[in-house]
């Protein structure tokens, strides 16, 4: 029976086959290393990107990405697989095009969808028949059905019979090295049960495994539970930090002795606040959504309001511990080790770091800063560059703070000389520093 191929059958071979050419909306720390996967599979992928400077590098096989080494990304541009643009004309031959682009708040904490509609904008305009899109930026529930859709079915075409619409979560933790792209599971909802086995289909062709779900609701309540869980846990062992500190007690002793349980005891750590970009943010979006639905969601409110204060009690803490030498915040000599959000990485993104930075000198504290990292912050006292971790810098500061538990910090030379330090990530606990010398969390 030689019938026409349906637009889906059509589809489903070219991806099965790897002949579907991939476009990748957006080049950062998710959709690069989603487009280098793509390639590494044999897809041709198109990375589109509005910043010159990262598609010219791109181009080059130059990553500005931690997680996508420069060998690693070469081999692929030399060999044609993959390509950078910030032409969005090249949608319109794109069989597959995915949406990796920023999902920031707004100063009153509200979701800012502006960069997915400029991208689906951009998608709508060379939209056709036989393409599936995939949204991967993190987002409130109903995003994509009641967002996106309607844009796109603008056009005429309709989702599950034209074209195909899934939401599928990033799950990138940067730096690890543990858990990529390609070993990390996926999850998957669509607007319609083919959208979602079409999207199925697709990131099967480069991930171990993928989860499908009932809706694309469902998918984005996943990627916020995850990162609600982190974040209400962290905001506890948060609270706990500063109970043991009124109790006189040891909070990492009592983590250790906690997590010894095999059974019914996850441990979590205490910190100068949280960064980076899922854990401080996602929660909000949740949060205003259920707004709307007149539900107030107590448990993200407090955790997020015990997280955001964290940097000013470190700040408090460390004034303690200077009044205890006779010395003030205002004039001190303060000492700042690591900047980034999180050990080993170069990301600065809502890092605890900068606000605790920012308090020091509103007190009137001289800070400067190290991290290997990280060559230069902007602060309240202009564009920061990093200095070098140094016998004599330790010296003659009066107190390092370890903000970032960075690997490359030689602890025992900072316990060595400096007078006084205050650990707030528990990074010298291997080290054996004179008593009264470190203060911890």
């Amino acid at each position: 029976m030689n019938q026409k191929k349906t637009i889906s059958a059509t589809l489903r071979e070219r991806i099965s086959n790897r002949e579907a050419h991939i476009v990748v909306v957006g080049l950062g720390y998710v959709g690069l290393p989603l487009a280098v996967g793509l390639a590494h599979v044999g897809f041709a992928v198109t990375g589109l990107d509005i910043s010159e400077k990262r598609v010219q590098n791109v181009n080059a096989g130059k990553s500005d990405i931690a997680d996508v080494a420069d060998d690693e990304l070469k081999p692929l541009v030399d060999a044609g697989k993959l390509k950078a643009t910030t032409e969005a004309g090249v949608i319109a031959r794109a069989d597959c095009v995915s949406i990796c682009v920023p999902t920031p708040l707004s100063k009153t904490k509200d979701p800012d969808a502006s960069f997915i509609l400029q991208a689906v904008e951009a998608i709508k305009k060379y939209l056709h028949k036989d393409m599936l899109v995939v949204l991967e930026s993190t987002t409130y529930p109903g995003t994509t059905e009641e967002l996106i859709r309607p844009m796109l079915e603008e056009t005429g075409l309709r989702a599950g019979t034209d074209f195909y619409l899934a939401f599928s979560p990033e799950r990138v933790d940067p730096g690890n090295t543990e858990y990529r792209t390609k070993n990390t599971p996926r999850i998957v909802g669509g607007t319609t049960e083919e959208c979602a086995r079409i999207a199925t289909l697709f990131f099967e062709q480069s991930i171990d495994k993928v989860i499908t779900v009932s809706s694309t609701q469902a998918a984005e309540m996943v990627k916020l539970l995850e990162n609600t869980f982190r974040s209400v846990n962290i905001g506890l062992v948060n609270e706990v930090a500063l109970m043991c500190d009124r109790l006189g007690i040891d909070v990492w002793e009592i983590i250790d002795a906690a997590a010894t349980k095999p059974f019914g005891f996850m441990p979590f750590y205490p910190g100068p606040g949280l960064g980076g970009h899922c854990i401080p943010i996602d929660p909000h979006y949740l949060s205003w959504k259920l707004r709307s639905l007149n539900y107030y969601v107590r448990f993200i409110e407090l955790a997020g309001d015990i997280n955001s204060r964290m940097p000013e009690y470190i700040v408090e803490r460390v004034g303690r511990a200077l009044n205890a030498q006779k010395k003030a915040i205002a004039g001190s000599r303060i000492f700042a080790l690591g900047v980034a959000y999180k050990r080993d990485i170069s990301d600065v993104r809502e890092s605890p770091a900068l606000d605790v930075i920012r308090l020091l000198q509103q007190r009137g504290a001289n800070v400067e800063y190290a991290d290997p990292h990280v060559p230069e912050i902007k602060s309240d006292s202009g564009v920061m560059e990093r200095v070098e971790v140094t016998p004599e810098r330790l010296q003659n500061c009066d107190c390092a703070v370890i903000l970032t538990d960075h690997t490359a910090f030689d602890y025992k030379l900072i316990c060595r000389y400096a007078s006084l330090i205050m650990d707030t990530r528990n990074a010298t606990r291997q080290v054996q520093a004179p008593t009264g010398r470190v203060v911890k969390l």
